[in-house]
C-alpha cells in the first residue's frame, strides 16, 4: 500500500510540474488574464469587508515607452540582461544585511518578481520560495527578456488595485503608458518598493530624491541602447533554442 501511495504521490507531483511548465510556456505568447496577486488583493479587501475594483489594461512591447522599461530596470535589476533569473551576489548580500538585524532586505530580480506576482502568494516562507525559484526557471527557460520585462510592466502593481503600466499611468498622470515622459517614469519606477503607500503624482521628497538617482542610473546603463541586450540575436543575449 505504502509502494502504491508513493507511485501516486510521484504521478501527482509530476502532473503538477509538466502543468506548470504548459502554463509557463502558453504564456509565452498569450496575455496573462491576471495575477495571482490582484487575487490576493481581491481576497484581502473581501475579508476587510471593502470593495476593491482592480484596474488592469494590458499594453505591447512595442507600446510601453523604453523610458518606462528601463527606469524599472535601473530601479529592481541592474543585471537583468545578464543573469538567468537570479542575481547571487545580490542575494548573498541581503543574506549578510539580513543576519545583522534590523530592516529586511530583498534581492529579487525581474524575473523573481514575475514569477511570485503571476503563480505564487506573499510572504518569504521556504516553499514560497522553493515554488518560486521553479517558475523563475521555466520564465527564463521559455521566455525571452522582451517578454519578461514585458509581462512584468503590465502585471506590476502601482497602487490600491492599480496594476500594470498603463493603469498607473491612468491613475497617476491621466494619461496612456505610451505617453509617459522620463521624469514620470522614473517616479513610477521609484514607487515600486512600497507602491500602496507611497505617490507617483504627489511624490514625497524621498520618492523624488530616488526617481532622480533612478534617471541617474538609466543614463549610466546607457539608456535605451541598453535594452538591445535584451533581443535574442544580441551576443550578450543566450542563445533561443526553442
Amino acid at each position: 500500500m505504502l509502494q502504491t501511495l508513493l507511485r501516486r504521490l510521484f504521478k501527482l507531483l509530476l502532473g503538477l510540474l509538466l502543468g506548470s511548465a504548459l502554463v509557463v510556456l502558453a504564456l509565452r505568447w498569450l496575455p496573462p488574464p491576471g495575477t495571482a496577486l490582484m487575487v490576493e488583493r481581491k481576497i484581502e479587501a473581501w475579508q476587510a469587508g471593502e470593495a476593491l475594483e482592480l484596474k488592469r489594461s494590458w499594453r505591447s512591447w512595442d507600446e510601453l515607452p523604453d523610458d518606462l522599461k528601463m527606469a524599472v530596470i535601473a530601479a529592481e535589476d541592474q543585471k537583468f540582461a545578464e543573469h538567468w533569473g537570479f542575481d547571487t551576489a545580490a542575494i548573498l548580500a541581503a543574506l549578510r544585511h539580513n543576519s545583522q538585524g534590523g530592516s529586511l532586505r530583498g534581492a529579487s530580480t525581474l524575473s523573481q518578481q514575475v514569477a511570485k506576482n503571476l503563480f505564487l502568494w506573499s510572504g518569504r516562507s521556504w516553499p514560497r520560495k522553493v515554488l518560486e525559484a521553479w517558475f523563475t526557471g521555466l520564465i527564463e527557460l521559455f521566455w525571452s527578456k522582451e517578454r519578461i520585462l514585458e509581462v512584468y510592466l503590465n502585471s506590476a502593481e502601482w497602487a490600491e488595485g492599480v496594476f500594470g503600466a498603463e493603469a498607473a499611468a491612468q491613475h497617476h498622470f491621466q494619461r496612456g503608458a505610451p505617453y509617459l515622459n522620463r521624469q514620470q517614469a522614473s517616479l513610477l519606477a521609484a514607487i515600486l518598493p512600497n507602491p500602496r503607500y507611497r505617490s507617483a503624482r504627489q511624490p514625497s521628497a524621498q520618492t523624488l530624491r530616488r526617481a532622480a538617482w533612478i534617471r541617474q542610473q538609466m543614463w549610466q546603463l546607457g539608456g535605451s541602447h541598453y535594452l538591445n541586450r535584451l533581443q535574442p540575436d544580441h551576443p550578450d543575449w543566450w542563445p533561443a533554442w526553442l
